[in-house]
């Protein structure tokens, strides 16, 4: 497996996983799957804002999962802190496809300077993710009950965060 910045090449096989995610999960609170196009929009949209995205392959150049930081909130002094996010196609979860990518994105994030990053995850029963998350060093923070409504049923947003580089340590530039 190769963990690698991804390119519109990427955008087809980034939007089918995620299509899936958003059809059969809870993962993403999205109800109708967007495609390839607001997929690309959205993708040049975080390029241009100097995040990164990534994208595994394997060793046959076949998309496993893809990952990105954007901006947490909109406000200013929030610059130095990115949200996450991280899907695996199906056929490649507990392959270690997440952590890869999750521990990619979290240096990468490092190398642009950002402090903290924050996860926030659909649905408070996601063991997967909440547990690929704290075994990436992000910790407990919270968790809003009731803040989704998908499948007929009301889902919980857990959130999770973890220092990157020096986080709080020192001042921002």
């Amino acid at each position: 497996m190769l963990v690698r910045p991804a390119t519109l090449a990427d955008i087809p096989a980034i939007a089918a996983i995620y299509d899936e995610a958003v059809r059969t999960g809870t993962a993403s609170f999205e109800l109708d799957p967007p495609g390839t196009g607001e997929m690309t929009r959205r993708f040049d949209a975080l390029l241009a804002g100097g995040y990164p995205y990534l994208a595994a392959v394997d060793d046959d150049g076949a998309l496993l999962g893809y990952a990105y930081a954007g901006a947490f909130r909109p406000r200013i002094a929030y610059r130095f802190t990115v949200e996450n996010s991280i899907y695996v196609a199906p056929s490649a979860q507990k392959r270690g496809v997440g952590r890869a990518l999750l521990e990619a994105l979290v240096a990468e994030c490092e190398a642009r300077g950002f402090r903290q990053m924050v996860a926030v995850i659909g649905d408070s029963a996601n063991a997967g993710s909440i547990g690929l998350h704290r075994a990436c060093g992000f910790r407990d923070i919270g968790i809003l009950a009731s803040t989704g409504l998908k499948f007929g049923r009301w889902l919980d947003t857990v959130l999770m965060q973890r220092d990157l580089g020096e986080g709080d340590r020192t001042p921002g530039a």
